[in-house]
């Protein structure tokens, strides 16, 4: 599974990508405006970070500007990957984008109907958003499957971008089911490697070494 990191705090990137745990980022106009930078600045920065997929967010609603915002966002950098809405216009713009030889993610999923729409229209991504899906009693987790079925059937190249991912549990839970790509906040991703058994057996090894009276260096 890829690890995407849902940011465009720069600090945040270079941290992971020391690590080698960033496949890709994605960004919204919710994130860029966390950061409190130029959307065409930052994007920029994140692209020379990482050399996987950054998603830069579309903001107009009619296809036609979605595709000249689009083709104005794939200028900054070869690894763009251009995200529209799940809209008729959003896939319209997709489809042309993707004819253009674009990376399109297809943003906003909450059904596999939408999902296979997205496939249809040649999304590189589609970006299905689980965490949303859970706030209003209903399964993220079914959804991805869902997609993953679907897409398995008739051999769709399109990468099931699991998006809206708020816990470790939605990200082991998405891999299991074979999503190819999780977005995470970088807190989400660091929590990974937290466990209580693993922290209490290095506290009792540490103690049964220091009695010891040994050094390594």
């Amino acid at each position: 599974m890829k690890f995407f990191a849902d940011t465009a705090e720069i600090g945040e990137i270079v941290g992971l990508a020391e690590l080698g745990l960033v496949d890709g980022v994605t960004t919204n106009p919710s994130l860029i405006l966390k950061s409190g930078r130029d959307i065409i600045e930052v994007t920029r920065e994140i692209c020379s970070l990482v050399s996987g997929p950054v998603s830069a967010e579309v903001v107009s609603l009619k296809a036609d500007e979605m595709i000249a915002e689009g083709r104005k966002l794939a200028e900054i950098a070869g690894n763009i990957a251009v995200k529209v809405p799940l809209t008729w216009d959003g896939l319209k713009a997709c489809k042309t984008l993707t004819t253009d030889g674009l990376m399109v993610n297809v943003t906003l999923c909450f059904s596999a109907n939408q999902a296979l729409l997205a496939a249809k229209a040649g999304a590189t991504f589609v970006s299905p958003f689980i965490g949303r899906l859970d706030d209003i009693n209903l399964d993220g987790m079914e959804l991805i499957a869902d997609i993953r079925t679907i897409y398995d059937n008739y051999g769709f190249e399109t990468q099931i971008l699991a998006a809206s991912a708020r816990t470790v549990n939605h990200i082991s839970q998405s891999a299991l089911i074979g999503a190819d790509v999780v977005t995470a906040p970088p807190s989400v991703l660091r929590k990974l490697v937290d466990h209580v058994l693993t922290d209490k057996g290095l506290e009792g090894f540490l103690k049964d070494w220091k009695k010891t009276g040994q050094k390594i260096l």
